[in-house]
């Protein structure tokens, strides 16, 4: 087993078998990325705040609620025998390193990552928006939630180039890596603390990447409750159930322990239980015990765009828009994971339990897959991803990136593209009038009602805080109201400077990671390619934008490009922690590496 290492100190990892490579991909990531996997393991756990403190109190609180350890459990058990060595291999690696670490926490570490990558936080604020405002204002808001963050994905015959866009966390959210062994030979970006490569991969002969594709997988039911003397009891289509009650001790540093009630009825784990309202959430991976790691080790062996679309047709959640070029010049559009069949209302808000109407039915959604001559996806409703959402990317994105690729617009400029330059001051003007605007409706009395206690706790706020929604969807509510911003804000009067001098990257950092983070004016805006997102009216300061991004060349790996916004590891006083923000600050990336010779052995 060794490690290489390139210039910006990214891990390119050779083992004699598949087992040894995973082992050794475990050890590396420990050592690389140490801090990060303790972290994200303790919070899928629900155990931050006994490290960190009391800020970690809500999340412990809704990973234990939420069943995320015990799911990842259930996951891990359901594996196949190869899967399961797979991940237990991974895991010895880390534990090798000194980090404590379960063979079924990479599925735990992965639902962090994504359990609120979904879409029931967006239901708990359509129902508060109904309730205050009225159904017909659920239109003003119908665009992606703040979690959809603006990703973006296309392909021609012998490429694929975009880049996802997710919270920006220091370290970043995903890690450059290479593995070889005498099966495969992939290079691509992982989750620390998960084996393989997952949603981006370049394998030599095939390469695939990944966008949101914006689908309803997940279900909130309003359950009632009632204590008798045999428990908990909660009402379902064919009357009372019995409810199960796990009682949890949360630990926390520096103050009194926090015993919690964990309940589960017959359709999810109560994640919301305030004010007298209880809400169960309902997930595939949940109902099915799988979140379809079984199409790691295939993805690894594929040499064909029909060998990705075959693995990909295992997975679960989150659901995903995926493309994929091989170099016989195919090009294949898929979506891969599990949507549940069930009644329309269930997609829109939380449905009483209690109504047989709002039961998921046996089955899954069917999945789109089919060759095209090449593609765009960029969070949009699209014939592929439209059967399995509601709220969708606006189509502008998506036909700009469209326009380019016809223009013959190299993929590094595509990536860059924006009307929202860093050092332009009419650009500062725009925004600084569009977030005016936003807080001129705050005061409107049409949304007061909005503003009423949503009885939501605290850790929902990014999806059901009136003043970020009104913002994230401005042009809708003008509309709804029947509004012409320019009445409610002369945009003559609004002074301003350089974009940059307000949009500035605002990583979010590791719980206990204290440093001086550079100034790094940023281009772009929500509604650009460069999608470097703010919330109008609330902030200028970007924590959502490029987690990575990348040109897969599958005619010649050798001339593939990647870059992630931060480095390779997450210490501090490596010169590989920040060694890649100024070449994606201006749109540069990293070549991939191919020849070993041109690699240093670590020692």
């Amino acid at each position: 087993m060794t490690v290489y290492r390139d210039d910006y100190g990214i891990p390119h990892l050779r083992a004699g078998s598949v087992l040894e490579l995973a082992y050794l991909q475990g050890r590396v990531t420990a050592s690389d990325r140490g801090r990060q996997l303790v972290t994200e393991r303790l919070r899928s756990e629900g155990r931050l705040a006994s490290v960190v403190g009391p800020d970690e109190v809500e999340w412990d609180v809704f990973a234990r609620r939420a069943r995320l350890d015990d799911t990842a459990q259930r996951c891990f058990a359901t594996l196949s025998p190869e899967t399961r060595a797979f991940l237990s291999s991974y895991a010895d690696g880390v534990r090798a390193a000194g980090i404590e670490w379960n063979d079924w926490s990479s599925l735990g570490v992965f639902q962090v990552q994504h359990i609120l990558f979904g879409t029931f936080p967006n239901k708990m604020w359509r129902a508060h928006v109904e309730r205050t405002l009225g159904p017909a204002a659920l239109e003003w808001f119908a665009i992606e939630g703040p979690g959809g963050s603006g990703s973006n994905a296309w392909a021609v015959p012998g490429e694929i180039a975009g880049d996802p866009h997710r919270l920006l966390e220091l370290p970043g959210v995903y890690q450059q890596i290479r593995l070889a062994c005498p099966e495969f030979d992939v290079a691509g970006l992982t989750f620390p603390g998960v084996p393989g490569v997952q949603h981006f991969g370049h394998a030599g002969p095939v390469a695939w990447a990944i966008t949101n594709a914006m689908a309803d997988y997940q279900d909130l039911y309003i359950e009632e409750l009632r204590t008798t003397s045999s428990g908990v009891e909660a009402r379902g289509a064919a009357g009372w159930e019995p409810v199960v009650t796990v009682q949890e001790t949360i630990l926390v540093r520096g103050e009194h322990p926090v015993e919690i009630s964990c309940r589960e009825t017959a359709r999810g784990p109560l994640i919301q239980e305030t004010g007298g309202l209880a809400l169960s959430l309902r997930t595939p991976a949940r109902v099915s015990s799988d979140l379809g790691f079984d199409a790691l080790l295939p993805l690894l062996r594929s040499s064909t765009v029909d060998d990705v679309a075959d693995a990909f047709a295992g997975w679960v959640e989150p659901v995903n828009s995926v493309l994929i070029a091989d170099g016989s010049g195919r090009i294949v559009q898929q979506t891969a994971g599990r949507v549940p069949l069930r009644d329309d209302r269930n997609r829109w808000v939380p449905v009483p339990a209690w109504a047989d109407r709002f039961a998921w039915q046996p089955g899954w959604a069917p999945m789109h897959r089919e060759d095209v001559p090449s593609a765009v996806n960029a969070n949009d409703r699209r014939p592929d991803s439209e059967p399995h959402g509601i709220d969708f990317a606006p189509p502008a994105r998506a036909r700009r990136i469209r326009t380019l690729l016809d223009a013959g617009v190299p993929h590094a400029l595509i990536h860059m593209d924006t009307s929202m330059a860093a050092d332009s001051v009419e650009a500062g003007r725009h925004e600084a009038w569009r977030s005016a605007v936003a807080r001129a409706l705050w005061e409107r009395p049409e949304l007061k009602p909005l503003f009423e206690d949503s009885g939501y706790d605290p850790l929902f706020a990014p999806w059901t805080d009136p003043r970020g929604r009104i913002g994230h969807a401005l042009d809708g509510v003008l509309r709804g109201l029947g509004l012409d911003p320019a009445e409610l804000v002369d945009p003559a009067v609004i002074e301003s400077e350089e974009w940059g001098t307000r949009h500035l990257l605002h990583p979010i950092p590791l719980p206990g990671l204290d440093i001086a983070f550079p100034v790094v004016p940023l281009s772009g805006s929500r509604d650009c390619v460069l999608n470097t997102s703010s919330v109008t009216g609330v902030s200028d300061l970007c924590v959502r934008g490029p987690v990575a991004r990348y040109i897969w060349d599958v005619s010649d790996r050798r001339r593939s490009r990647w870059v992630v916004p931060f480095g390779a590891v997450d210490d501090p006083s490596s010169p590989h922690f920040l060694d890649q923000l100024p070449l994606w600050a201006s749109g540069d990336l990293v070549p991939l590496v191919t020849d070993w010779d041109h690699l240093v052995e670590e020692p």
